[in-house]
């Protein structure tokens, strides 16, 4: 007897300590603290008790998003088809931890209903969340997982644009263009075709720049003739998709375009640029070389430099004649070295009386590079030095004071500090711009940077005007770039000229001479004045190595300068290696100049810095995300194809393309499914990158089927 009672007191007694242990859980489920009623939450869960789906239910609704994401768990555990709405809701949850969960849970329900809801949401959420949907489905046995959620939001995507563009209003309509565009589907620009000629501007615009997404070869005769238009968006718009549809027939309209000098005719100029070489785009270049307006003419000779230069008998004939010789003088500055030939036909320029003309001989012989003219230009430079010393001649002898009176300093304490009690407002301002200088300052010392306070004018004003100041400018440029006898000592007294034209053309020079004026050019990079920054680093970037090298030296010591020298850089050849160390610290650093060092990494092929690029690759917002992966898939490093590989489930399109295509480069296999599954893509750019095959007209086949 006392055997068998032993083992019913056992039982008894286990039964009364997991009541006493539920009663405390569910005691913790009312505790303020998140992280007990979540783990209250999960203990529940563990008891897989039915009753209990009634507190999960509650806990959905949690303030904290630990405790919704367990309760999605606990539902999930259930198994209980009548929680399928419930976690719907939960995946549209603001945290993505929780849509995660809420997606694990509704894959183990495995009804049709859940299965629905994870494929709709796909579309909507962030790449974690639609990570874990995929991953979800193929747990729920779901063939395809990935094709299937891919081709659902394609479709979702192409009925929503469709009805927008046929039963929305005017503003729905123009986006809905667009957008239908970019799905590159033929149905999208038999639609897209004859809105280009709509009474409504906007709308044909629209239309068109579709087009131009769409990448089908059969718009680019109807988008040419919107070029005669006289509305100025529709020619933008037109320019703009001639560019991305890479038509080289459309060559000889566009240059029409850019030798018309217009505001749209720099645009036209950039489209050439970037057509595929052909006989067609070379004849068009160098006739915009020769009837451009100035900054496009250089752009498409210099363009011509790489290309061996334009036909030498044109240019010739323009300058034999001072009518046309001004085109001719600006063609040959473009095609620099490639227009070596035609030097005899520009030196007699130099002895011209006209200033206009003799100054544009000056900048072709220049970046022509030939130093036979260095007698010349130095006897130019002295005639024109005598001709301006009456005029910049000091009329006060006395040097003026080197520093700021202490109510005309502009870093002193702003005047109405002082009145603060006067004017509460104006002081509080005055206090917080002041704390504001004070923590820049500071943080700029923290991190190594050089800040240069404002030059302080050495004279009250100059009597002559900046035009009379552009040939001796133009001069001294010539001076450094050919290196002449005595150059440095020259363009060094005009490093700090009052004037700023004389300056900025010394400084440009001085980076032609030799390490030491480059490091006085580089020097100046430092100063405040945006526009002289630009034309510094350009002219540094120019020099090669050395003037690369000491651009790169300067990184750490700027602020937001970084981006103009990181532009510059990226306007020339690959940087040397030992610039990764520096490019690596401005990928750290993030921001706008994280993504130009990006694309100069990836340049350099430096396979140093993949560890750099892949934990930039942890900040979601990073605006250089693209520019990061690009850079990564140019290196071609394999263990970088798993990290690489999340961004394919990215809501960006232009993020998923720049994944596809670096994985496409690493060649390494990895991520087979999903790229397959990306040729299933809504957007043209994904499903290109993806490696899908392109119909004769250009289309990417696949999409929004």
């Amino acid at each position: 007897m006392r055997i068998r009672v032993r083992p019913l007191f056992l039982a008894l007694t286990l039964l009364v300590g997991c009541n006493g242990n539920r009663d405390q859980l569910l005691a913790e489920i009312q505790d303020p603290r998140p992280e007990v009623r979540a783990a209250a939450v999960r203990k529940l869960a563990e008891q897989n008790n039915a009753d209990d789906l009634v507190l999960f239910t509650r806990a959905a609704k949690d303030l904290s998003a630990i405790v919704r994401g367990e309760a999605a768990s606990a539902l999930g555990e259930s198994q209980d088809p009548r929680v399928v709405d419930l976690l719907g809701e939960l995946l549209e949850d603001p945290d993505e931890a929780v849509q995660g969960q809420a997606a694990l849970a509704l894959a183990k329900v495995k009804n049709d209903k859940a299965k629905a809801y994870l494929t709709l949401q796909y579309g909507r959420r962030g790449r974690a969340t639609r990570r874990v949907i995929v991953q979800a489905l193929k747990s729920a046995n779901v063939p395809g997982a990935m094709a299937t959620v891919v081709a659902a939001e394609a479709k979702g995507l192409w009925d929503r644009n469709l009805l927008a563009l046929t039963e929305g209003a005017l503003p729905e309509r123009v986006g809905a263009a667009e957008e239908l565009g970019k799905s590159g589907r033929v149905e999208a620009v038999n639609r897209l075709l004859p809105m280009v000629r709509d009474s409504q501007v906007i709308l044909a615009a629209a239309a068109v720049r579709g087009l131009g997404d769409a990448g089908d070869t059969r718009a680019v005769a109807p988008i040419a003739l919107l070029l005669d238009e006289s509305f100025p968006e529709l020619r933008e718009s037109a320019i703009g998709a001639l560019m991305k549809l890479q038509d080289p027939t459309a060559a000889t309209k566009l240059q029409a375009v850019a030798v018309e000098k217009s505001a749209v005719s720099p645009l036209a100029t950039d489209a050439i640029l970037t057509f595929p070489r052909t006989p067609v785009t070379d004849a068009a270049l160098c006739a915009i070389a020769l009837d451009g307006a100035r900054a496009e003419a250089r752009d498409a000779a210099r363009a011509m430099r790489s290309r061996g230069g334009c036909p030498a008998d044109p240019i010739a004939d323009r300058l034999s004649r001072p009518a046309s010789a001004a085109s001719g003088l600006q063609a040959v500055t473009g095609l620099g070295p490639a227009a070596q030939a035609l030097l005899p036909k520009v030196t007699p320029w130099l002895n011209q009386p006209d200033v206009g003309l003799r100054t544009l001989a000056v900048e072709a012989v220049t970046h022509v590079g030939d130093a036979s003219v260095v007698p010349v230009i130095q006897k130019l430079y002295e005639q024109e030095v005598a001709g301006l010393t009456a005029l910049r001649a000091d009329w006060i002898p006395q040097a003026l004071p080197r520093k700021y009176a202490a109510d005309l300093d502009p870093s002193a304490p702003r005047p109405e500090a002082a009145r603060a009690k006067d004017d509460p407002r104006s002081g509080k301002h005055a206090q917080l711009f002041e704390r504001l200088q004070a923590l820049n300052a500071a943080r700029a010392k923290e991190a190594g940077r050089v800040v240069v306070p404002p030059r302080v004018p050495s004279e009250l004003s100059d009597d002559v005007e900046p035009a009379k100041l552009q040939p001796l400018a133009t001069l001294l440029t010539a001076m450094g770039a050919l290196k002449a006898p005595g150059a440095l000592e020259i363009l060094k007294g005009y490093a700090d000229d009052v004037s700023p034209v004389l300056r900025a053309a010394a400084l440009v020079g001085l980076a032609s001479v030799g390490p030491e004026g480059m490091e006085v050019t580089r020097a100046a990079l430092l100063e405040p004045d945006r526009e002289l920054q630009k034309t510094l680093a350009l002219a540094l970037a120019e020099q090669g190595e050395a003037g690369q090298l000491a651009l790169i030296a300067s990184l750490p010591k700027m602020g937001s300068e970084k981006l103009v020298v990181l532009d510059a850089l990226t306007r020339v050849g690959p940087p040397p290696a030992s610039a990764s160390e520096a490019l690596q610290g401005v990928v750290k650093e993030g921001g706008a100049e994280a993504a130009l060092a990006a694309q100069l990494l990836g340049r350099m092929g430096a396979k140093d810095a993949v560890p750099t690029l892949l934990k930039a690759l942890d900040d979601s917002n990073s605006v250089a995300r693209r520019d990061v992966l690009l850079a990564l898939g140019a290196m071609g490093d394999a263990k970088s194809a798993e990290v690489v590989g999340r961004d394919l489930y990215h809501d960006l399109p232009e993020i998923r393309a720049a994944a596809a295509t670096a994985l496409r480069k690493m060649n390494t296999g990895a991520e087979a499914e999903p790229l397959d599954a990306l040729k299933g893509d809504y957007f043209r750019e994904v499903r290109v990158a993806a490696g899908a095959s392109l119909t004769k007209e250009g289309t990417a086949a696949g999409g929004a089927r």
